[in-house]
């Protein structure tokens, strides 16, 4: 996003106007219409203060169209050299009365104190997306309605400091509606950090059950990772055992996340375990059979059957190296394929997913899923880790889900996210994300911060076409920072470098950024 020198000429001719309240201006004083006009501000050319079919208030010198366009020529951009506060609005009226879905092309600068689009005077509730931070690529968002008056609302907001800039375009409202259906996250430390002296409370101060707590901001799926004979203890079947139970009283749905090794499998490692070391690739395809048969059948013989299973845990590199590696695709879609088949052979109405930490890798998630599907291997979803700091920008994020939902046919969501809300450590092992540096620009190391991620994440798995947007697990909300829960399972002396992305503070407390789990 370049500035252009007649935005600051613009800015000199702005109304002071700052600080009106957008909110009190009476939608029947706009031009309506049964359909949107303009949605691509396509129709005035570029410097146009007041698009045609659109209405503006407040600090109406910030809002005009410019060239550069997500499709056509032209855009809405709202900007100015001072702060400011405008609404770009258009009514609707003569509206059939059902459910409708706004989706617009967005890009955002970050820094404003809000910048949103909304659906409001439609006759239910306003609903609003947040514009996330993209300063280069487009950004799909998507914001649904209930229509219940024949009428609605279409309001384009900024309450922006000094230099803060938007630029929205393409704007279409059609019939149907969105949402996501998992609002997640991985609590695999909380069993051993409880054993551990751990504590956890709400928001208040109150000592309670975390999952009680999560429950009580929207989260409604848990992730367990299971390691099959692990140095501490943890983490094993007996343990997703009893932490499913607890999981389930909670009225949460489990996804069971199989690493198929004793410790930690992910891009870098995928190390079997020490009792399946030396078996043949015959041997292994049924020791994940039988694994993963097992842990699931006994899930579901105590009536906490798994909803969800991963064949594997960020498995971009294959399983079980070397013979699962994705250097011999013959023999790694054997091994998922006998994790498939016991999932189903326990529950055929569990969802079979496989994870990739490729986020925001369009053409490796290609290769690997490209490669799944021409040898064969069964899956119902696809998962993929995406974090901000590490996975690109959150446009390479939307195209690789987008491009992965449509060209597989399947059901997408982000297996892993986070974000960091202190750059602090509470222990004394330096954190994975600990510097400015490392950080997303535009989203700060504060609840705040994290809160925005965690939302803007969300809004854009549920702009997901076709509706194959599932949802979202955060990772890794309890992992607080407790002796004895470090990170290596051999090491009771091991930290934990990720205690500034859990959703407790150091203060044990819930943090306000768990509000995420009721995105939409």
């Amino acid at each position: 996003m370049k500035f252009h020198p007649r935005r600051t000429i613009r800015a000199l001719l702005l109304p002071l106007t700052a600080g009106l309240a957008l909110s009190f201006l009476p939608a029947q004083a706009a031009h309506a219409a049964s359909t949107l006009t303009n949605g691509g501000f396509e129709a005035d050319g570029t410097g146009t203060a007041t698009p045609s079919g659109w209405s503006e208030y407040g600090d109406t010198g910030a809002s005009y169209t410019e060239s550069g366009g997500h499709s056509g020529s032209y855009r809405l951009t709202h900007y100015s050299a001072s702060a400011y506060k405008v609404e770009t609005y258009q009514y609707l009226s003569g509206l059939t009365n059902g459910t409708y879905t706004l989706t617009a092309w967005v890009r955002s600068s970050g820094g404003q104190n809000a910048a949103y689009i909304a659906l409001k005077n439609c006759g239910s509730s306003e609903q609003r997306t947040d514009l996330p931070i993209s300063s280069s690529g487009w950004i799909r968002i998507v914001t649904p309605i209930n229509v219940t008056n024949n009428q609605c609302t279409i309001s384009i907001n900024s309450d922006a400091n000094a230099g803060n800039w938007i630029n929205v375009d393409d704007l279409t409202f059609t019939s149907g509606t969105t949402g996501t259906s998992i609002h997640g996250a991985d609590i695999s430390s909380l069993a051993k950090s409880e054993a551990k002296g751990g504590v956890y409370k709400t928001s208040s101060g109150t000592t309670s059950d975390a999952l009680a707590v999560l429950k009580s901001y929207g989260m409604n799926y848990a992730r367990l990772k299971v390691w099959v004979n692990p140095a501490d203890g943890f983490n094993d079947k007996t343990h997703v055992l009893a932490m499913a139970k607890r999981i389930k009283a909670q009225g949460m749905k489990l996804l069971v996340d199989f690493h198929y090794s004793d410790t930690w499998a992910d891009p870098g490692a995928q190390t079997k375990p020490a009792a399946w070391m030396g078996h043949t690739y015959s041997q292994l395809k049924t020791d994940v059979y039988n694994h993963t048969y097992d842990v699931l059948n006994a899930l579901k013989a105590q009536g906490t059957t798994a909803d969800m299973v991963q064949i594997g845990n960020e498995i971009n590199g294959g399983i079980l190296w070397s013979e699962g590696s994705t250097s011999n695709w013959s023999q790694l879609a054997g091994l998922l394929n006998s994790g498939y088949d016991a999932a189903k052979a326990v529950s055929s109405a569990t969802v079979v997913a496989l994870h990739l930490a490729k986020g925001g890798d369009k053409a490796g998630t290609e290769t690997f899923f490209d490669n799944a599907v021409a040898n064969g291997v069964k899956f119902d979803a696809i998962g993929l880790s995406y974090y901000g700091y590490w996975h690109g920008p959150l446009s390479d994020f939307q195209t690789t889900l987008d491009d992965a939902a449509s060209r597989y046919g399947k059901p997408v969501f982000v297996a892993e996210t986070a974000y960091p809300f202190t750059l602090a450590n509470d222990d004394s092992l330096e954190n994975q994300i600990d510097t400015t540096a490392k950080l997303v620009s535009g989203y700060p190391a504060t609840v705040a911060g994290q809160t925005k991620w965690m939302n803007d994440v969300a809004s854009i798995v549920e702009a997901v076409p076709n509706h194959r947007g599932l949802g979202v697990f955060y990772w890794e909300a309890t992992w607080t920072a407790v002796t004895g829960n470090g990170w290596d399972p051999t090491d009771a002396t091991s930290g934990n470098g990720w205690e500034n992305q859990a959703l407790f503070g150091y203060d044990d407390k819930a943090l306000s950024s768990m509000t995420w789990f009721s995105h939409r």
